[in-house]
């Protein structure tokens, strides 16, 4: 969330991403499908010519409708998305599958709303690098966290082709930081965070100063990403079942 000083490098780390695909969006119909606080879609909402967002919870939708008007805020749940078919052009979906029950559910009722060409863009943590090592994430609000080629899978079994696939990666500041705060600057903030223990004002300092500019978004090296990020495209003509 922002303006939240301890949860600074998320923001940023999540906002990037925003930074980054937004323009998909100009003077596109886009739903935000798990807008969550709403600042993301706030900020598609200063390109694209209609954005809905979707959230489950009512608090959250409440907030939006507050904070936001910009935004058209509906409630109702990812797997049974309150959309008509073919009706939106772009879906938006950041940080969100990773908590869903049923993942190809979701990107089936994305495919169904999206108009013919209409592009689904996605990004989640990548299981190698948020829960290295693990059968079950590290995350318990989490139910089933991707790799890219999991990813892949998922969205082309869902009819999509894959236009991109990068991913989110320490730019040189944050990885000097990651020295600084032995070895991994995230596990330094988790670490505190888990003890309940105040910040060292070193740590503190170096999470408020993060900023979008200090990550990267890369196609190279994938496995070893942050978070993943793609570009899904709905074919203008449908499959033909054979």
């Amino acid at each position: 969330m922002p303006g939240i000083a301890e949860e600074n490098y998320w923001f940023r780390r999540h906002e990037v991403v925003y930074e980054a695909m937004r323009e998909r969006c100009t003077g596109r119909v886009v739903l935000e499908a798990g807008s969550g606080e709403g600042y993301g879609a706030n900020m598609i909402a200063d390109v694209a010519s209609t954005v809905l967002g979707l959230d489950y919870d009512a608090s959250a939708a409440a907030h939006v409708l507050d904070r936001y008007p910009r935004i058209g805020m509906l409630r109702g749940n990812l797997a049974s998305l309150p959309i008509a078919d073919a009706s939106v052009d772009v879906v938006v979906n950041f940080q969100v599958i990773e908590h869903l029950w049923d993942q190809a559910q979701f990107l089936n009722e994305c495919f169904r709303v999206l108009a013919p060409g209409g592009a689904l863009l996605i990004s989640t943590p990548n299981r190698i690098t948020f829960s290295p090592g693990r059968d079950t994430p590290l995350n318990p609000f989490h139910t089933r966290e991707l790799d890219a080629a999991e990813l892949t899978e998922l969205l082309l079994d869902a009819q999509f082709s894959v236009h991109t696939m990068t991913g989110v990666h320490h730019g040189s500041a944050l990885r000097a930081l990651d020295e600084k705060h032995g070895g991994s600057f995230i596990d330094a903030q988790i670490e505190r965070a888990l003890a309940g223990e105040p910040w060292p004002s070193d740590l503190t300092a170096d999470v408020a100063a993060v900023s979008t500019g200090d990550f990267d978004i890369d196609p190279s090296d994938i496995d070893a990403s942050l978070d993943l990020v793609a570009i899904a495209i709905k074919p203008t003509v449908s499959p033909v079942s054979g």
